[in-house]
């Protein structure tokens, strides 16, 4: 048989023919060679080495070594792929169950995000199909941050992103001056069908990697976050007049000379809500929730609209606030300082001490603060009954904690999750970690925003149908949810009851109680948060099952959300009957707003990772009492119990025995000494590395 390449060709299109009939079927050299009719030695080397060659470009597949087979394919699926540490990737799609299992080998040229059509294929697995990338129809993103390792001219990139599978190659003229170990943002360029690596172009050094400045910028941009704001929206904010017109203060109702406070963060630059209180006859009381106008500096489709819109929410990075509003509006116009008039939307209540409502008005206002409160001071009157206005502070406290009881009773779940901050230097090192406490004076506050947010839309679904506004819709989990953290819950002692979903609030609630103040609290009320499902924004009237309610929007934060600057718009416009309301792009914005608002979520973690890990990189070598917060194949999850940094294990790491991950259980298990690691043990640790930049902890058991 000749090698020229015209024969080369027909004979890999007859052993593609043989194979194909048989899809999934394995075959060695010789059994293909004589189906085709070669019986040499010579051919057959010819056969073998064509192959082999076919094995290598991906055309066919080898396993065990000699056996040849075609994948077995049906119809190509289309989706977005997921890759994990081990560079597997996993279809995420609606139109099949479950997710498809995509080796190592089988994914090129596809990237963590992207939308790709993918086959399955015959496979020897039985707990998920198999499949290979066909095609990537979309990529998820262009722009990556990362760190360039320079060597004999050539740049390596590897993201920041963990679920890069994959580091970049970047030729020398593609460098653009980027020195080692610096982080920079460069461009995907393209990926060669038989290179390991994709190619990538600096686009813009952001400075060395691990120092604050280069890290939050590569935060910012991964998650695509500005700081500054276009010239012509800074424009539009400074042309607003301070000056409130006497002809806009005869429009409003006046609660200038009603006690009015606000009650904040003691490092906070904008104050967008206030409470006012008034003692009225036979044991009742008039509370004032006011807000701060937004939509009356905003109109709609103005410049500041549009960029609004655009960011869709206010990003507290931990060492900055990325606003949704120019500094101008959120710490000026809309912010109620003390001792300044300002305009507001306000929802005011007449009611007993119980909570109980006897009247409600909605309606723009004009007020005046009189005192301005941290959190620290508020609490501090609580606790002693002394100080300014320790009267309306205590009676504020008594209703709000009456409204949690209420709510408590309608269904609420009442989780108390535990958040950290930051203390940094002027460079923006980390020199400690404050964990968050919870008092009454946040919870005093917490109350009556919720109660404000339930009743306008309450109003807005039983008075003004068929408008509408963003609702803020939280669905109840689904079954599988309920008996995985069910199941978990059981290996701590607390039984979870699961036969509705009330049962399921029930004994949610009962388990919270009893885990107060105990170190299984850090494990599963975060695992009893992960098993609801996220809450999202909808023109669609519905539920808020964590909160209890039948009826619930954001009304209460329009300077850091998009979603309350609309329902402040709409329910003016209902209020004062205007006709028609125009909604047709509502949905559009809720869908918009709720992906928005999951992006910065992730970004805050981000930058939460990032000053963890560069905060306990000074105790590298050192050992701390920590929790198992997480079980996984490839590792265990521990958090640090002083500073709640949270940390891996790796599995490859463990070398006192082979442990094996058991997942019905969530526990990982020696094969010699049987020692075995599961959720909520405690355990000494040892910081043994970091990595600033991927954002990295590794521990190791002491």
């Amino acid at each position: 048989m000749a090698k020229g390449n015209f024969q080369i060709e027909w004979v890999k299109a007859q052993i593609m023919e043989v194979l194909k009939q048989r899809p999934g079927k394995r075959f060695n050299h010789k059994q293909i060679s004589s189906r085709l009719g070669f019986n040499s030695k010579e051919e057959r080397g010819i056969v073998l080495d064509l192959l082999s060659k076919m094995v290598a470009e991906k055309e066919l597949r080898e396993d065990p070594k000699g056996s040849f087979y075609l994948e077995e394919s049906t119809d190509a699926l289309t989706g977005e792929i997921e890759f994990n540490k081990r560079g597997s990737g996993y279809l995420l799609t609606s139109e099949y169950e479950p997710d498809v299992h995509i080796s190592p080998g089988l994914t090129w040229p596809a990237l963590n995000g992207d939308q790709v059509e993918v086959e399955l294929i015959h496979s020897r697995r039985k707990d998920k199909p198999e499949g290979k990338v066909v095609k990537v129809l979309k990529r998820s993103k262009e722009f990556y941050t990362g760190t360039v390792q320079v060597s004999d001219g050539y740049g390596f990139f590897v993201p920041d992103d963990t679920r890069s599978h994959v580091d970049f190659f970047i030729p020398k003229n593609k460098l653009h001056g980027v020195k080692n170990h610096y982080k920079a943002l460069v461009k995907l360029t393209d990926w060669p069908r038989n290179a390991k690596n994709p190619n990538a172009e600096v686009i813009r050094v952001l400075g060395k990697a691990g120092e604050n400045k280069a890290e939050i910028n590569a935060i910012m941009i991964e998650f695509g976050l500005e700081n500054s704001f276009p010239d012509e929206v800074l424009k539009e904010s400074e042309a607003i007049s301070e000056v409130i017109s006497n002809m806009e203060k005869s429009k409003r109702r006046d609660f200038r000379d009603t006690l009015t406070f606000t009650i904040d963060p003691f490092d906070a630059k904008d104050f967008d809500d206030a409470l006012s209180v008034k003692f009225l006859e036979n044991e009742m009381y008039e509370i004032g929730i006011h807000i701060a106008d937004v939509s009356h500096f905003v109109a709609e489709n103005s410049e500041l609209d549009k960029e609004a819109y655009r960011r869709a929410t206010s990003v507290y990075l931990v060492d900055r606030v990325i606003p949704m509003l120019p500094e101008r509006l959120s710490n000026v116009l809309c912010s109620l300082r003390p001792e300044e008039e300002r305009l507001c939307f306000s929802v005011v209540f007449k009611m007993d001490v119980s909570g109980k409502i006897k009247d409600e008005w909605f309606g723009k206002t004009l007020i005046y603060s009189d005192k301005r409160f941290s959190y620290e001071e508020a609490q501090q009157i609580l606790e002693t009954g002394k100080g300014l206005h320790s009267e309306e502070l205590n009676l504020l406290n008594k209703i709000a904690k009456n409204l949690k009881t209420q709510r408590m009773k309608e269904g609420a779940i009442s989780f108390e999750t535990e958040e950290v901050k930051f203390k940094l230097d002027e460079n923006g090192k980390p020199l400690e970690v404050i964990k968050k406490v919870r008092k009454d004076a946040h919870k005093l506050v917490e109350e009556f925003m919720l109660l404000a947010n339930k009743h306008v839309a309450t109003l807005v679904s039983t008075k003004y149908k068929p408008y509408s506004i963003p609702y803020r819709l939280h669905e109840p989990p689904g079954p599988t949810k309920m008996e995985e953290f069910a199941s978990t819950a059981s290996r701590f002692g607390y039984k979870i009851n699961t036969i509705s979903e009330d049962a399921y609030i029930e004994s949610i609630n009962d388990m919270l109680r009893e885990l107060e103040g105990t170190s299984a609290a850090g494990i599963l009320q975060p695992l009893a948060i992960r098993s609801m499902e996220k809450a999202f924004y909808t023109s669609k009237k519905s539920g808020h099952f964590g909160l209890g309610f039948d009826y619930y929007a954001h009304f209460t934060s329009p300077i850091r959300r998009y979603p309350d600057l609309l329902t402040h718009r709409y329910l003016f416009q209902m209020l004062e009957k205007v006709n028609p309301i125009h909604q047709e792009n509502l949905e559009a914005g809720c869908k918009w707003s709720s992906n928005k608002e999951q992006q910065a979520v992730e970004a805050e973690r981000a930058s939460i990772k990032f000053k963890q890990t560069e905060y306990i990189s000074q105790f590298v070598g050192e050992v701390f009492d920590g929790i198992i917060t997480g079980v996984t194949e490839w590792g265990i999850y521990v958090e640090i119990i002083e500073n709640k940094c949270e940390g891996m294990i790796r599995l490859r790491d463990m070398e006192d025995d082979q442990y094996n991950f058991v997942s019905e259980g969530k526990y990982v298990i020696g094969a010699v000494k049987k020692i075995k690691r599961q959720l909520g043990d405690q355990v000494r640790i040892r910081v043994k590395r970091t990595n600033v930049s991927k954002r990295l902890i590794d521990l190791e058991f002491v």
